[in-house]
């Protein structure tokens, strides 16, 4: 994974060393990987809830999410624009992004009771990439891989941080001004707060839970789009806007 990202050139799927089914190594080499980024300067601001639709464990073949860790050097400034050539096989999708106001030690039954711990909800849009080739992976290699992690963008907007209200929210995203993808909050595990307790909960069984000032992308509101160089997404979440564009470079 290491040698991918530095070489810009994506390595075979991970599976038939980790297992096909090994879930728990796969936390682990993600865990070191990100321990050794973190030992050269960067710094974890969150987390990230990846497979939160039901389409896409069908397809990997598992029935919950999985998550990875956001790093300080993955953030784009909203409207920004990203150098292609960071990124090997990027694509995009949009999101509801949590900021927490108070460390979830403790997990409420009730995943609406974590609405208090909530300091803001935003519109955001997560640029995944992979460094399996040709995207060819299994819940274990894309666990491994940071759950697909690649740079995130928060919206200046605020979103009600009711639960009515994130369920029923609507996404819009363009790419070049023609609409890519559409969907809604339950589109998200039910909810984009469900998919945040579900987080809660896995941090805590862990034994590293979740702390005040995390960043929480709680997962797609609806499909993802392949990125070409050259192109600027901007995507709607209920009345709050987000953007980004790419470079025309290509990784070296």
């Amino acid at each position: 994974m290491r040698r991918a990202a530095t070489t810009s050139t994506p390595v075979p799927a991970v599976r038939a060393v980790l297992g096909a089914t090994d879930t728990r190594a796969a936390y682990e080499v993600q865990r070191r990987n990100v321990a050794h980024l973190v030992a050269a300067g960067d710094r974890v601001v969150g987390r990230k809830i990846g497979l939160t639709s039901t389409a896409v464990q069908r397809q990997l073949g598992v029935n919950e999410p999985d998550f990875g860790t956001l790093l300080d050097s993955m953030r784009v400034p909203d409207g920004g624009t990203v150098d292609r050539r960071r990124l090997l096989q990027p694509k995009v999708e949009a999101e509801i992004a949590f900021e927490l106001a108070a460390p979830i030690t403790e997990v409420p039954d009730d995943p609406a009771r974590l609405v208090p711990l909530i300091r803001t909800a935003r519109p955001a849009i997560e640029i995944v990439d992979s460094r399996i080739e040709r995207w060819d992976i299994t819940i274990v290699d894309t666990i491994a891989d940071n759950a697909s992690s690649g740079l995130f963008v928060l919206g200046d907007g605020l979103l009600p941080v009711d639960p009515p209200a994130l369920a029923g929210v609507a996404m819009r995203m363009r790419r070049n001004g023609v609409q890519v993808s559409t969907g809604r909050g339950a589109d998200c595990l039910g909810s984009p707060l469900l998919s945040l307790h579900w987080l809660a909960t896995t941090m805590a069984a862990l034994g590293d839970p979740l702390q005040a000032g995390d960043i929480v992308l709680s997962g797609a509101l609806g499909p993802m789009c392949a990125v070409e160089p050259g192109d600027t997404f901007a995507a709607t979440v209920g009345d709050t806007d987000v953007s980004v564009s790419f470079s025309e470079g290509t990784p070296s």
